[in-house]
């Protein structure tokens, strides 16, 4: 699945071509999605989007009337195109722009949305209950450290609980508690606030990399233009269970945790 790092690569990669561009029509071919694609869709033609922003995995693109809300799901892609490009298998929706431009939405498996939404969108069911952004200055050690207080759920899970912080997906949960020297099993209501301080800072560290780098190569997920990501290559844990911890060349070990994978250092993490 596409985490944070990868929909802000495709931010960026689209809203030189889309921003400022005014839309005129949508396409549906499969209207049947993770939710179905809102009924009024249509309404979205003729409006000029004015804005392109990102809320967790969310791509947000408004308009005087409303907002689009776009969501990759787990194999989705969008990419920018001329709007005679052929049509291929599961080209399920496109945003056809009045500069003959189009974007694309292709998802073989379903699980992403197209929605279209014309009440405040912070107010959005989907939007309203979402924890801060990892990368703003509304998440701090501070706030992270008090809400894990009393908490017996394990501490991966807990990074991955929307409501507490957005965006910090497996692989960037793996990758962060390896860096700050945390066991992903450690119930997150035990780690010490000196913990919070160094996973906090390296939560930031670790995705800003990432969407400087491209984003992370995943087998279903390519950048915009089509260029897959860089940051696998820096990967420290993440899918190299039964290899060599590159710290201390202990033997990593994987453990499933809420149906994900966990991959850790039994000697550097404690």
């Amino acid at each position: 699945m596409p985490e944070l790092p990868e929909v802000e690569v495709c931010r960026r990669g689209i809203e030189p071509h889309v921003l400022g561009q005014n839309v005129s029509h949508v396409v549906v071919r499969n209207a049947k999605m993770r939710w179905p694609i809102t009924p009024t869709i249509n309404e979205v033609g003729g409006e000029k989007i004015t804005k392109i922003s990102r809320r967790a995995k969310y791509l947000l693109l408004e308009t005087e009337k409303g907002t689009l809300i776009l969501h990759l799901g787990m194999s989705g892609t969008i990419r920018v195109i001329d709007k005679d490009t052929p049509v291929t298998k599961h080209d399920h929706f496109d945003l056809v722009l009045e500069s003959g431009l189009t974007l694309r939405l292709n998802d073989p498996r379903r699980f992403g949305c197209v929605l279209w939404v014309t009440e405040n969108i912070n107010e959005h069911a989907l939007i309203k209950k979402l924890g801060p952004e990892p990368l703003s200055t509304d998440f701090t050690d501070d706030c992270l450290y008090k809400k894990s207080r009393k908490k017996t759920v394990a501490i991966k899970t807990f990074l991955m609980n929307n409501h507490i912080v957005v965006g910090v997906g497996n692989i960037y949960a793996n990758e962060s508690l390896f860096k700050s020297g945390i066991d992903p099993r450690k119930q997150a209501g035990k780690v010490s606030k000196k913990h919070y301080i160094e996973l906090t800072k390296q939560i930031k560290q670790i995705l800003s990399a990432a969407i400087e780098q491209g984003g992370t190569t995943l087998k279903d997920f390519t950048q915009t233009d089509g260029k897959p990501g860089y940051f696998a290559q820096s990967l420290f844990v993440y899918g190299r269970a039964g290899e060599k911890c590159l710290t201390c060349r202990e033997i990593l070990l994987e453990i499933r945790q809420s149906n994900r994978s966990s991959v850790y250092c039994p000697n550097c993490q404690q």
